[in-house]
């Protein structure tokens, strides 16, 4: 194991955590990280880093050029926003803000890459540019698609660039990635069925019941995943509400009803087939009950596909840092969505997994859930990773 940038940010590891506390205990929606943002740009600014604010609205990049001639640059992202989710952890440095938390890490992304930010501006023993890509919004309010737009690879150019994510269910001291798609496409779809509606007791036969042409459709939904999706392609589709009629008033059949779910996939094709076969199935239940379906299909991030060279930089990275038995370069794809993948369709790059093990408590609550809380031991880890990116793409071994 390669521990030189471990020990070399070690005295800053008490620093980078009580900013990752600090961020855990005052987290911001998307598109709202004023805060977050103003902090990020503070330190960089007080490490001698060249900083630029506003990207996307409320995002941040720093540079740091090395010292040695080089025309490559890379990219290095992390995200800054919170969820909407009331946090339970009971923790001193608990959120402040009700009913907003950091339930994903984005805290302990923004302190790994400011970690590696001043570690990098400390030794800048590398030939061409590395740009810090502090993102807002990662979390479904556009911020990737936000920073693209504010020109972000034409104010910053980039050869490749890169991606970090903490995944509490692996160790702490491993990493995971895979080359192709890592993440899935997510999107979102809606169906409001109506019909006539009527009174329930009295003269159901006089009307048209939507209630059950959604209990069709929600059945038939997953016959698209069984029947329709070919087996070696995978693909999720989940009911997540359902809203109709009154509980005040249960002898009346409601007139609308509407359902809402999310959709996921890999590949272009199935996303297709996905959406298709929603609409399909929804017109054709609607109208052999003699109602009528309104079906919206929104699409999201598109599925994270890795690029194969800045895979193996990731991988070798790792491996160079704690050795080819901790580091799983074929790791499963993962059905979760990260708009990173935006960026990987506008440059090539990888995203990488960095174990987050358990807590102090020996815990390791999973993502999106009131207790979870990064692990501050795995900031060093993390900061070693981001540097050894750097080093691999930009070091002068790679430079001749």
């Amino acid at each position: 194991m390669d521990r030189s940038v471990i020990d070399g940010v070690k005295p800053y590891h008490a620093e980078l955590t009580a900013i990752r506390r600090d961020i855990h205990a005052h987290p911001e929606m998307g598109m709202e990280e004023v805060r977050t943002a103003a902090l990020v740009a503070a330190k960089l600014r007080e490490w001698g880093i060249e900083v630029t604010e506003g990207v996307g609205r409320t995002g941040v990049v720093g540079t740091v050029k090395g010292k040695f001639a080089g025309q490559r640059a890379i990219g290095l992202r992390a995200d800054m926003d919170a969820l909407a989710i009331p946090e339970a952890t009971g923790l001193p440095y608990a959120s402040r803000n009700p009913g907003v938390m950091h339930a994903c890490g984005h805290d302990g992304h923004t302190a790994m890459l400011l970690g590696a930010a001043r570690y990098l501006a400390e030794h800048r023993d590398f030939a061409g540019t590395v740009h810090l890509i502090f993102q807002p919004a990662e979390e479904g309010r556009g911020g990737a698609r936000a920073m693209l737009a504010d020109g972000l690879f034409e104010r910053f150019p980039c050869d490749a660039v890169y991606g970090l994510h903490n995944k509490p269910n692996l160790p702490a001291g491993r990493f995971a990635t895979r080359t192709g798609p890592a993440l899935a496409a997510a999107d979102r779809w809606a169906v409001t069925f109506r019909g006539t509606g009527g009174h329930g007791g009295s003269t159901p036969h006089l009307a048209t019941d939507v209630t059950v042409v959604q209990a069709h459709f929600v059945l038939a939904l997953q016959t698209i995943i069984g029947r329709n999706v070919p087996a070696v392609e995978a693909a999720v589709l989940s009911v997540g509400a359902i809203a109709g009629g009154s509980f005040d008033s249960p002898n009346v059949m409601p007139a609308e009803l509407r359902l809402a779910g999310t959709a996921r996939s890999y590949s272009r094709a199935v996303r297709d087939l996905l959406e298709r076969r929603i609409r399909e199935l929804a017109t054709t239940f609607a109208q052999a009950h003699g109602c009528a379906a309104e079906v919206e299909y929104r699409r999201g991030v598109p599925a994270l596909v890795n690029h194969e060279e800045q895979t193996a930089v990731a991988v070798a990275a790792a491996e160079a840092l704690v050795g080819a038995e901790a580091v799983d370069a074929n790791a499963a794809p993962v059905t979760g969505g990260e708009d990173f993948a935006l960026m990987l369709e506008a440059k090539p790059g990888a995203f990488m997994f960095i174990g987050g093990g358990a807590g102090p408590d020996g815990r390791s609550p999973e993502l999106h859930t009131p207790h979870f809380d990064f692990n501050d031991a795995i900031i060093p880890l993390g900061v070693a990773w981001w540097v050894g990116v750097v080093q691999q793409e930009l070091g002068l071994q790679r430079q001749g």
